[in-house]
């Protein structure tokens, strides 16, 4: 019996299994679809999460280098996006989530696509739903604003959604040249971890998300824990808390999740596994995800970058890591996504290269 008679149920059809879509926001009672067991696999914690000023003396090399090898994130200011621009960007996701569920549809996502609307693409792997709905952009939004917005101009969305994502690439290629800088690379090395990572060469999708208010959030997941599968990722998140990063265990306590509070202006610079296979396993990818508010509806966008799709990235050298050997094999993005999407949170141990075998396929440092 659904325990929400008023609340309106709609199915998206996939080759591969139906996917219930609720309208969150009318929404009573977390139904058992969206309940999720306890969700304290790790306490919550307060720590400062790191600043760094690229307009500022904190975008030095050597804070940066600290910073990624502790955290694998860290909030971004002096970016040079303008304020007005992350505004429009913020008004127009809420406008777009705004809309019918039925009209939103009409934009769906399909199986084998990348831009629409849908679920998180993760949900696959979990038996319960997340209290979220998402929108994909790669490449231009046109069609789908002018499926979502038929009988308007659609070039107010798709103008800040242009200017947000070249933006948003230029900022990217700043944040990860800084990053190979603080890795102290040789010039050889710099020059080969430059291929395919110049901020000319960077593709990338952008991810609109809307958390709604949920009426029990300690039961309901707005996007369950991960990592990236990029380079690095951008987020803007609006006003409202959620976004929570994953520490490793170290000699400050056990592994604890830490909000990220918003910082007006600020975006979020969160490492991906691509950045671990290039710097070998140095700089980690950081397990993150979100959670829910009970009055609050928070909305978030990021802007997800790598290399070309068919570039083959691998790690720089030992001035990378302590390790002697490579302990990634070469991989592309689109490769990589491939096994993301049949392993997820094993995709980087499938690309391992053994300990016994790296000296005999020749690709020890």
């Amino acid at each position: 019996m659904n325990p929400n008679p008023t609340t309106t149920t709609f199915m998206l059809s996939s080759p591969s299994e139906p996917h219930q879509h609720l309208e969150l926001e009318s929404v009573r009672e977390v139904p058992d679809s969206h309940a999720w067991p306890a969700l304290d696999d790790h306490p919550t914690v307060y720590e400062p999460v790191p600043v760094v000023d690229l307009a500022g003396p904190d975008a030095s090399v050597a804070h940066l280098a600290r910073v990624c090898e502790s955290w694998g994130a860290f909030q971004v200011t002096g970016h040079g996006i303008r304020s007005d621009l992350l505004e429009r960007l913020e008004s127009e996701t809420r406008r777009l989530f705004a809309l019918p569920m039925d009209q939103k549809l009409k934009a769906a996502r399909p199986s084998n696509g990348i831009s629409g609307y849908g679920l998180a693409r993760i949900s696959c792997f979990f038996s319960k739903l997340m209290w979220s709905e998402g929108f994909t952009i790669s490449g231009s939004p046109l069609d789908h604003a002018l499926k979502l917005w038929p009988d308007a101009d659609p070039s107010r969305f798709c103008d800040v959604m242009q200017e947000c994502s070249d933006e948003m690439k230029q900022v990217a290629g700043r944040v990860v040249r800084l990053m190979l800088l603080s890795m102290g690379l040789t010039p050889e090395e710099m020059k080969r971890a430059e291929e395919g990572t110049r901020v000319d060469q960077l593709s990338a999708v952008l991810q609109l998300n809307s958390y709604p208010p949920c009426p029990d959030p300690n039961r309901a997941m707005g996007l369950a824990a991960h990592t990236d599968s990029s380079l690095v990722t951008l987020l803007f998140q609006s006003g409202t808390s959620g976004l929570q990063l994953l520490r490793r265990q170290d000699q400050h306590g056990p592994a604890r999740w830490v909000t990220v509070p918003p910082r007006p202006g600020a975006l979020i610079v969160l490492a991906g596994d691509l950045l671990q296979i290039l710097t070998n396993g140095r700089y980690k990818s950081v397990a993150h995800r979100a959670v829910v508010n009970r009055n609050h509806h928070r909305v978030s966008v990021a802007y997800i970058c790598g290399p070309p799709p068919h570039h083959k990235l691998s790690p720089v050298g030992k001035a990378a890591s302590p390790a002697p050997c490579l302990a990634y094999r070469a991989v592309s993005w689109a490769d990589y996504l491939g096994l993301k999407a049949e392993l997820f949170d094993k995709a980087l141990a499938s690309i391992m290269v053994a300990e016994d075998s790296r000296g005999d396929e020749g690709i020890c440092c």
